[in-house]
């Protein structure tokens, strides 16, 4: 048996059907089952692959094309092949592209199941309200070909629930909406129910049929009257696509609300007009430097003393949570993460505060891609010994997209002399996953495990396992929000390092540097720092 022999009854033990495709689709080669019964499986070669699939799965092998990485192999496909004669079959397809073949795609094709009537296959099943949000997250920016003109059609179908004389005859009803619905989506596969009566689906924004009269002919042929309403909203799309994202969102959460929302396409209109206007107003804050740095003391817990002092915005109006949440979610927090650690590195700078080390904040979106960290090294540029008395401190308000190239950025950091600690280490589930991918050098433990660990033995195994861990990798630990004496106490017996809290005083407007070295132990008794 030759070599090729046994590769090819090795491949076929796995699949029905072997066909290499370029990276437009096309096939080059088809080796194995035919999947429609008459014709040979080589008579495929030539067809695009896209032109046998149902909407649905053109749109997700496309996907699944474009995201393709040399050396990978794709998730499991599952897909509907259109047949000749109105007949189909389900498939699963697997991709697989060779390290040193940058046209070809490898594609092992089971089936399953025989051949059927096209009307006989279930349509794919209606979304949750999560996942049609993510649809459209994806569709509006994910990776490839300038976003098409979108829009989200709402669709009330009043009494859908009551419909009919009998169970099986109201299902039937609503298994033939959702179909229609589904089907009149701009893949086929992107129409969601939101309540029983109200669903929500992604459609061309040039897709003139009304979808209402289609639902409503749909409950006449059963001898129902539907009560049908729609409405449609176009997409900003390529112009402001998070901020279309930020209100749709608004808009799908108020139709699951008790009550729900009469117009949901007004208020995802009234809720982009705002989301417009709160971008520009950060922007116009940004730039013009229109907050302040209150600056709160971090402490030596064998000492007592300060040993750097954390850089905390403020906008005159409280504190900054909702704003930098809002600065998150329309990707506008790189800007804003510059200008605060701006502001930090001019205080620095300023006469008189050459023993004064400061620590600011940076979210784990600014860290996507290169520009945080070049501009970071271009304001210390100037004055390269600040980089010593600098800490960027990596929040987990939102997750590292790809923490071996985090990694990477926050090296060229600490080569600089800027030292890197993790924040609010125990408040997601993503801090164990920073702590073992990130070479840093202190771990800020969340206070919300400080606040109850004096009377909570569990919180206090936690943090002593903590301390525990972080001492094994060589990472100093600080603990935020210690208020109290006894609690400080039981932080240096458990052998945390350093400590943050009203205990040793609250942000303030200037650095505050205590008298003695255990004066920081007071709240009072202090002088201004630089």
């Amino acid at each position: 048996m030759t070599t090729r022999s046994q590769l090819l009854g090795l491949a076929f033990a796995a699949a029905d059907l072997l066909v290499e495709v370029d990276r437009q689709g096309a096939i080059q080669l088809a080796l194995g089952s035919s999947p429609c019964g008459k014709k040979p499986a080589e008579a495929l070669i030539g067809e695009p692959v896209f032109e046998r699939l149902d909407v649905a799965g053109q749109a997700e092998l496309r996907r699944a094309l474009a995201e393709l990485q040399p050396g990978r192999r794709s998730a499991p496909l599952h897909l509907r092949l259109l047949c000749e004669g109105d007949m189909a079959r389900k498939l699963v397809m697997r991709l697989f592209r060779l390290p040193e073949d940058e046209a070809g795609i490898s594609c092992a094709i089971t089936f399953e199941g025989p051949l059927e009537a096209r009307s006989s296959l279930p349509p794919p099943p209606m979304l949750t309200p999560d996942a049609f949000l993510e649809r459209t997250h994806r569709a509006l920016m994910g990776p490839g070909e300038e976003p098409e003109s979108l829009a989200v059609a709402f669709v009330d179908v009043l009494g859908l629930a009551e419909a009919g004389q009998d169970p099986a005859t109201r299902a039937r009803i609503q298994d033939r909406v959702e179909t229609a619905l589904q089907e009149a989506s701009v893949d086929g596969a992107s129409a969601a129910r939101l309540t029983e009566e109200r669903y929500a689906l992604l459609r061309h924004a040039d897709d003139e049929r009304d979808l209402a009269a289609e639902v409503r002919d749909v409950g006449l042929s059963e001898g129902v009257d539907l009560d049908v309403r729609g409405s449609d909203i176009d997409l900003p799309g390529a112009a402001a696509p998070v901020q279309a994202l930020r209100a749709l969102r608004f808009a799908v959460e108020s139709c699951l609300k008790e009550g729900g929302l009469e117009r949901p396409d007004l208020a995802f209109t009234a809720s982009l007009m705002k989301t417009l206007e709160e971008a520009d107003r950060f922007r116009a804050m940004v730039r013009q430097r229109r907050f302040d740095l209150h600056f709160q003391p971090i402490v030596d817990l064998t000492t007592g003393s300060v040993t750097h002092f954390e850089a905390l915005a403020r906008f005159g109006n409280g504190g900054p949570a909702e704003t930098l949440h809002m600065a998150e979610e329309l990707a506008l927090i790189e800007g804003f993460d510059l200008a605060v650690a701006d502001k930090a590195i001019s205080r620095l700078n300023q006469a008189g505060a050459g023993s004064l080390h400061l620590a600011v904040n940076v979210s784990g979106a600014s860290l996507a891609g290169d520009a945080y960290v070049q501009s970071l090294l271009k304001l210390t540029a100037k004055t390269p010994a600040v980089r010593r008395r600098l800490i960027v401190e990596v929040t987990e308000t939102a997750a590292l997209a790809d923490p071996a190239a985090a990694n990477l950025r926050l090296a060229t950091l600490r080569d600089a002399g800027i030292r890197v600690y993790i924040d609010d280490f125990g408040s997601g589930s993503a801090g164990f996953d920073y702590l073992r991918k990130l070479s840093v050098d202190a771990v800020k433990i969340d206070g919300s495990l400080i606040t109850d660990f004096e009377s909570d033995v569990r919180s206090r195994q936690v943090i002593s396992h903590i301390v525990e861990l972080c001492r094994s990798m060589s990472f100093k630990v600080v603990a935020e929000r210690v208020e109290t004496e006894a609690c400080r106490l039981a932080l240096v017996e458990l052998g945390v390092d350093m400590a943050q809290g009203y205990l040793f005083g609250k942000p303030t407007a200037e650095p505050i540097q205590p008298r003695s070295p255990n004066a920081a132990r007071r709240v009072g008794a202090v002088e201004a720092w630089g």
